[in-house]
């Protein structure tokens, strides 16, 4: 049997937008029947909120979508970039501090989340309510399904050794 495909998401501080993306792409694979096909985690580029569980807010969206996420932020590591298939941020800002720190041979890894559907960021809603959390998590199920679908097509994807 092959491998899962290896993914991570990442965002600032592994609390809110990277997490949500990890849950609700857990929640697609896992209404698909492919759990055993995809490896799915999140990290951050800062430790801010190391150990700590997701914002109450994205877990709350989670929940409501029937998902239950008990990861806990982590701030990205070097051997993140060797071990994962990709590596995907959630704006911008954490894509250039993505490119910072990954070792040139695995920076064709990392992509921002959006690039398949609306190619922009998704927006850091910490400091506001829960709208900017369900924006959020609008946002990432059209792109999860984009990539999904992707992952499962592309050949040099699907078929890991």
């Amino acid at each position: 049997m092959s491998r899962p495909i290896r993914v991570l998401f990442v965002c600032l501080g592994n609390i809110c937008r990277s997490p949500l993306a990890e849950g609700l792409c857990i929640g697609s694979v896992e209404r698909r029947g492919l759990e055993g096909r995809f490896e799915i985690a999140s990290a951050g580029t800062a430790a801010y909120h190391a150990g700590e569980l997701a914002d109450p807010r994205t877990r709350e969206i989670l929940e409501q979508r029937g998902i239950q996420l008990r990861s806990r932020a982590r701030r990205i590591t070097p051997t993140d970039f060797v071990y994962f298939d990709h590596v995907l941020a959630m704006d911008e800002s954490n894509l250039r501090s993505l490119l910072a720190q990954c070792p040139e041979d695995h920076r064709y890894k990392l992509r921002k989340v959006l690039a398949l559907s609306s190619g922009g960021d998704v927006v850091d809603p910490y400091y506001g309510g829960p709208a900017g959390f369900e924006r959020n998590a609008a946002q990432l199920e059209v792109a999860l399904e984009a990539w999904i679908a992707h992952w499962l097509t592309d050949r040099r994807d699907s078929d890991h050794a």
